[in-house]
């Protein structure tokens, strides 16, 4: 319902959601929301605002790339059918710092993670040697400082 509530608000706002990760947060009972998008000040701050005074919003923590650690993981499935594709799918493995997750006899699922730039211009080059399906997880982040929502 909170996650509802939240992604509502935002709507109305007419924000651009460019990714919603939703998770279990260190205390039970309560999830941590992350939401990646695009604005100015003003209606920033007024969406901010807003999502305060819901009754199930706990905290808001507004972060951007100079205060946090950002990531974004995905799961890229490649047609591995013929030899010379395994080689220019194994370099852009090696590369990427990625891995191998599930192999079959003619596909091959890679795990790649880190900035969004980085996933991005896997995903880019995966098209260029087999890629047949990718999921992404939309963008998780925690700020640099220390702060956990039992110490509010």
């Amino acid at each position: 319902m909170a996650l509802y509530r939240v992604s509502n608000m935002i709507g109305r706002k007419s924000f651009n959601v460019e990714s919603i990760t939703v998770a279990p947060a260190e205390v039970p009972g309560l999830a941590r929301m992350t939401f990646t998008m695009l604005s100015d000040h003003e209606r920033f701050d007024q969406v901010l605002k807003n999502l305060a005074s819901l009754i199930d919003v706990r905290s808001i923590e507004p972060l951007d790339a100079r205060n946090a650690t950002v990531r974004e993981l995905a799961l890229v499935k490649f047609s591995i059918d013929h030899s010379k594709r395994r080689t220019e799918i194994m370099n852009l493995i090696e590369t990427f710092h990625a891995s191998i997750v599930d192999l079959s006899e003619d596909t091959l699922t890679v795990e790649i993670s880190g900035d969004s730039d980085k996933v991005k211009a896997f995903v880019s080059l995966a098209r260029n040697v087999g890629l047949k399906k990718v999921t992404r997880t939309g963008t998780v982040a925690l700020a640099r400082r220390l702060m956990n929502l039992s110490d509010e």
